[in-house]
Formats: structure tokens, sequence, C-alpha cells
């Protein structure tokens, strides 16, 4: 019997055993194998060769845009870079990875017009694994939807978690040490409603034997899953519903509704029309909250401050990771910093290495020669 026949068997006996007390560690041995058999059946389509859509990640964040084809994916790439996508109005007209750069708040942020996705992308249709792979190395997904068709959202997000991405979410709080002896040992800060029964079993079907496990948050299975597995990528996630161009009105309250079916609040999607260029300017401000990215003006030794080109850096970045991401002996031959803006007390605060930055913050380093 193949990969495939198993993973499918697996699946059914999944789906036919009721769950409760008797049967979930059962259940979670039966879904460790799934994970590690399709974590197989993935390698070898990987060794199998094929050309793959390689793209060098350049700029301070990457975007990739999912959606089925005929969306308006490469429209909209257009529409915010000077990107040339070639678009179309029928299916499948982006065959490679098309990239783009965003200039917004001073950031280069590289935006990702991905082939679009069909069903069965993740099991390798339609070369579903090279774009997947793409969408894996990016910062940010945001989901491009044609307003019509508001249902490909769940189809979308299946997708992207049968190739092991996990969106809007942080990595399960689960910690395996291995140890020599003693078996497997479950230590918990939380009142575990899963019995230890069924951590151990989902330990052992992937390989360990002597173990001390610390969980820290309330779990249910695949979440047990995913912190054994420990090969997720966590990604944000926003959602854009494209061509509202061609629709009434009037037929926007459906719309939301449609919306709601599917659990996105219609207050967080972002509506736009990539061919007219509506709603653009608050996708660019959507994309850029979603990052997480703050700018710092560098006030540069008989210069002044630039602020027409800030040092980008990740929300809650110190002192210490703005000298790290400048580069050089900045971190040997720091002395102190002057600090202007909103996390600074008072203007030219002086401040060490661990002094946490805010957006539009004014930075003097101060070195030795």
């Amino acid at each position: 019997m193949g990969l495939e026949e198993e993973i499918e068997d697996l699946r059914e006996e999944i789906a036919e055993t009721p769950y409760n007390k008797s049967t979930e560690a059962h259940i979670g041995r039966l879904k460790s194998k799934l994970a590690e058999k399709k974590e197989k059946l993935r390698n070898q389509s990987s060794a199998g060769g094929g050309e793959g859509y390689a793209v060098e990640k350049t700029g301070d964040a990457t975007v990739a845009f999912v959606g089925f084809p005929s969306v308006g994916k490469s429209t909209l790439l257009n529409s915010l870079t000077a990107a040339e996508s070639e678009t179309g109005e029928y299916e499948f007209t982006t065959l490679n990875v098309n990239p783009g750069m965003l200039q917004y708040n001073g950031a280069n942020i590289q935006l990702l017009d991905v082939p679009g996705l069909i069903e069965g992308a993740a099991h390798g249709r339609g070369g579903g694994q090279e774009v997947l792979s793409v969408v894996r190395a990016a910062d940010l997904v945001v989901f491009v939807l044609s307003v019509f068709e508001i249902e490909q959202y769940d189809k979308l997000k299946q997708e992207l978690y049968a190739n092991k991405i996990r969106l809007d979410q942080g990595p399960p709080s689960v910690k395996i040490a291995k140890k020599g002896k003693g078996g497997i040992r479950v230590t918990s800060s939380v009142d575990l409603e899963m019995s230890e029964n069924v951590v151990k079993e989902v330990l052992r079907e992937q390989g360990y034997v002597n173990a001390d496990v610390t969980i820290r948050e309330q779990l249910d299975i695949d979440r047990l899953v995913d912190g054994v597995m420990d090969n997720r990528e966590y990604l944000p996630s926003i959602v854009s519903v494209n061509k509202v161009d061609l629709i009434e009105p009037d037929y926007i309250e459906t719309v939301k509704d449609d919306l709601r079916d599917h659990d996105i609040d219609p207050e967080e999607a972002i509506f736009i029309s990539a061919e007219e260029e509506k709603g653009l300017e608050s996708l660019k401000e959507h994309i850029w909250e979603a990052l997480g990215l703050m700018r710092i003006y560098m006030d540069k030794p008989g210069r002044g401050v630039d602020y027409d080109e800030p040092l980008v850096l990740p929300r809650g970045s110190t002192i210490e990771d703005a000298c790290h991401h400048l580069g050089g002996d900045l971190e040997q031959r720091f002395r102190f910093a002057r600090v202007s803006g909103p996390s600074a007390k008072h203007d030219e605060q002086q401040v060490g290495m661990g002094h946490e930055l805010a957006d539009e913050d004014v930075l003097r380093l101060v070195v030795r020669k």
C-alpha cells in the first residue's frame, strides 16, 4: 500500500471513530500518525524535482497574495507596485510567482502574486506544493476573494492548513525535552481537559520514548500534534474583497452576510477594486499594521534627521536590535543612544541597548571611535 492510500485510510478511520474520553487517545495516535505520513509524502514530492518557484526575499517584509485563479491578484499587484504581471479574464494566467515592491511609510514591502491555488494544492495538484512553499516563506498572507465567491475563503484556509500554515495564532506552548530514561512525564500549568495518556500516545507515535513534556495552554489534539511536530509556520492574515466595482450598492449587505457566514468580520475585511484602484490606500494601511512594522528616523552626525529613508523594524525592537540591523561593528562600539519621540520620556533621552523603540522615534547612536 502506498503512502497516499495509507493517508486516506487514516483519514477515514479518524472520521469514523466517535470522539469521547475512551477514544481520544486512539484518535490522538491516529492524528499523529497521519501528520507523519503526510510529512513523508510531502518530502517524497519535493525530492521528485520540478521547477518550483524560488523567489529571493528582499525588502523589509514579504506579503503573499493568496486566492483561486481569476480573482484579480495580478491586477492588484500591478495597481500597488510597478510590477508587470500578466493579467487576463481567464483562469491560470499567472504561471510563475511575480514579485513587486510596495513602498509605504518608508518601507519596501515585497508583494508576491503567486499562481492561483486550486483545491488539492496541498497534495500536489496544479503545482500546489511549490506555490504553498512560497506562501510559507512570507511574513503575511493577504487573501484575495472575489466579491461573488466569498466561500472560497474556507477552501483556501484548508489548503494552507494542510500545508502546515497556521494563520492568526502563535505556536503552541509545548516544550519537549528528551532524556535518557524514565518514560514520558507530562506537566502542565493549566488544568488540561486532555488526558495525559493522549499526550503520551501522540509523543510515542512521533518516536519519543523518554521525555519531559511541559504544556502551558489549553489545547486540543490537533494543536498538540502541531507542537510536537514543530515544523508549522505561524503567519498573520488579512482578507481583501475584490471586484466591488461590479456590484450594486444594495448588494453590499449580502456580501457582508456571506463574510459573517465564513467567520470573517465585515468590519475587518478590506473592500477593493483592483481594476479601478479603489480601496487600495486602506489595503496598504492594513498590510502595514498586520506586518507590525515601525519607522525609526536616524539622526545622522553632521546630516541631521533622515525622514525620507527610515530604519524599518518590527514593533517591540530595541536599540540593540537597531544596531544589529544596521550592521557593522555598532554593537561593539556602542556607548549610548539618544531618543526623541513616542518611546522617550523627554527629547534627547539618553538610553541603553535595552530601550524599546516606538514608531516614528528619532534615534541618534553615540559610539566609540
